[in-house]
């Protein structure tokens, strides 16, 4: 089970943290996502991680401004988001799979958190 937190309403240029919580023991063990979606578009790609933190993959659409990172000791997997931008508005879904290396749509992961609102006024 996945759980998400830290959205909100924030100004353009702000910063948000993500935060998405993992009740599984073998969550150290399994690379870790965050996705996004707007209404009326199919769920994006944003980041991910490998298991052990050493690897880490971004959008271009938010590369240099989001990073993730994990804490396998606390189960929790973040997304530090930076230099807000409107269009950075979205739902906000972490995700995981058992696969090392999943592609970067939506379908090929297995286990899935609620959203969590993300609004970046202008």
């Amino acid at each position: 089970q996945l759980q998400a937190s830290g959205g909100g309403l924030v100004q353009a240029g702000g910063s948000l943290r993500l935060s998405c919580a993992a009740s599984a023991r073998t969550f150290s063990s399994y690379v870790m996502a965050w996705f996004r979606q707007t209404p009326g578009k199919e769920r994006e790609f944003v980041a991910s991680i490998s298991w052990s933190g050493g690897r880490q993959y971004y959008a271009d659409s938010v590369k240099g401004r989001f990073t993730i990172s994990r804490d396998n000791a606390k189960n929790t997997v973040y997304l530090q988001m930076n230099s807000l931008k409107p269009e950075d508005t979205a739902l906000y879904y972490c995700a995981t799979d058992r696969s090392l290396s999943p592609p970067r749509t939506a379908s090929s992961w297995s286990y899935w958190g609620q959203g969590t609102q993300v609004t970046v006024s202008s």
